[in-house]
């Protein structure tokens, strides 16, 4: 419900424009809302689990979800919509966030995770594609209201099983886990002053006065974070975990490879549209390669692999095939087809990421205790995502600049659009065989694959 509503909006954003009025530049903000406050509150909200309990503030974030979507559906008002939209962010925020450290917490032994992970990973990666499919289906047959709608029944109905299913998860309590109120303004302050900053420089330029000043002050803050939560006595984010370097790298390496996934999904469909004239619903459709071949992996493939040989390899072999995967888009031509030009790269990109996500994951919480298990998967949520946004921003001015001199040099408006994903997805590629570089020499293998028999005696049963 979390992934699909960060991509369905997309589709929909012509028909909420023409409906409330939105200009072309306040209409970024029913996107960008919903993303400020996602990646200000993640960390808080993995933290708060950790102290309050997990199931507990699941449901919470459920129902604030839920709710703020109701409020979207109902929007009459743009500010009305914006509103809500931001509060929906940290519903979203919570869930992503408190579902990741749920898994982490009942799935301690190796194998069991990296089936559950699989299959949590494969969920967040099949739902934007049904949001693409699903937004155009719900636009063109009702309106742009049950965009939002539809996700309240299905919050209903998570809330009602989530008490029964899910095992209690009692928190560490304020007692033992604090209320550290400083390192809590400035860890919701640092990412939304950058989010606000990447997002403004997307439309105003990376030298604007407001996206310089919204970047400085989010390294000021960083830096007073940092500071703060050293002298904490019982910090939100207690720096000790960065001293590992498994903790370090694996971050950055998120980080990194979620500016790549990022334009992947953002430029790929861009092609689709106004290079080879698909629809919203045919635009959606050509993801479905991607998603099959990651359905296919989160059936234990995955898992049965990383059981076999620890989760170093398969991850180095992913990226590299989702490398492989960007150079194809950095060639697609402006007469492409989709048998020729889209399938095979979807098809690549889709097996490095199934391929990829669940031991990156893994090796990333491999060093969590069930204390931290909220924190942790907040921490590597939050780098995706600013690395995500970071990227994005990156590679969209890249294409722009190219696109705009190709364009002066006599290109036609289609062959200059062509120019400017080229250049998008070859650096998309650079970053993503960064990530390679950096698991091969930098990433120490987890404790439990140095062992004598780490794996191979974990192999689940068929």
């Amino acid at each position: 419900m979390i992934v699909l509503d960060a991509t369905i909006v997309n589709v929909a954003l012509p028909a909420i424009q023409h409906d409330l009025g939105f200009s072309q530049t306040d209409l970024a903000w029913v996107v960008n809302a919903y993303l400020l406050t996602f990646g200000g509150c993640m960390l808080l909200a993995g933290r708060t689990a950790d102290i309050v309990g997990r199931r507990t503030i699941l449901i919470f974030g459920i129902g604030l979800f839920s709710l703020a979507s109701q409020a979207c559906g109902l929007a009459q008002t743009q500010t009305m919509l914006i509103v809500a939209r931001a509060i929906q962010g940290v519903g979203g925020a919570i869930v992503t966030g408190v579902s990741a450290s749920i898994v982490l917490v009942l799935f301690s032994e190796q194998a069991e995770r990296a089936k559950a992970l699989s299959v949590w990973g494969f969920v967040g990666s099949g739902g934007g594609t049904v949001g693409v499919i699903a937004g155009g289906l719900l636009t063109q047959a009702l309106n742009w209201h049950w965009i939002f709608l539809v996700n309240v029944p299905v919050g209903a109905l998570a809330i009602l099983l989530a008490r029964p299913l899910l095992p209690k998860t009692p928190g560490i309590g304020f007692a033992r886990g604090g209320l550290d109120v400083a390192g809590t303004l400035t860890v919701l302050a640092a990412p939304m002053l950058a989010v606000y900053g990447i997002i403004n420089a997307g439309q105003a330029g990376w030298t604007s006065t407001t996206t310089l000043v919204c970047l400085a002050a989010a390294a000021l803050v960083t830096v007073a974070f940092v500071m703060v939560e050293s002298r904490a006595a019982t910090p939100l984010v207690p720096l000790r975990i960065f001293r590992s370097r498994t903790v370090a790298v694996s971050n950055m390496i998120i980080a990194i490879s979620g500016a790549a996934f990022f334009g992947w999904f953002f430029f790929s469909p861009l092609y689709a549209q106004q290079i080879l004239g698909y629809d919203s619903l045919q635009t959606g459709l050509t993801f479905l390669p991607a998603t099959l071949v990651m359905a296919v992996m989160s059936l234990g493939l995955t898992a049965r692999v990383v059981a076999l040989v620890g989760p170093k390899p398969p991850l180095v072999v992913g990226m590299l095939l989702f490398t492989l995967g960007m150079l194809l888009f950095a060639r697609a031509p402006v007469d492409g087809t989709f048998v020729r030009d889209v399938l095979p790269p979807m098809f690549l990109l889709g097996l490095g990421s199934g391929l990829s996500f669940m031991p990156l994951f893994l090796i990333a919480t491999g060093e969590a205790t069930p204390d931290e298990s909220g924190m942790v998967s907040g921490l590597i949520s939050t780098s995706q995502l600013i690395g995500g946004a970071i990227g994005l921003a990156l590679l969209a001015g890249l294409a722009a600049v190219r696109s705009a001199e190709a364009a002066a040099q006599g290109a036609s408006a289609s062959a200059a659009l062509v120019d400017g994903f080229h250049a998008a997805f070859l650096l998309g590629a650079g970053l993503a065989l960064v990530s390679v570089i950096l698991a091969v020499t930098q990433l120490r293998a987890p404790r439990a694959e140095r062992s004598e028999q780490p794996y191979a005696s974990q192999v689940p049963a068929t």
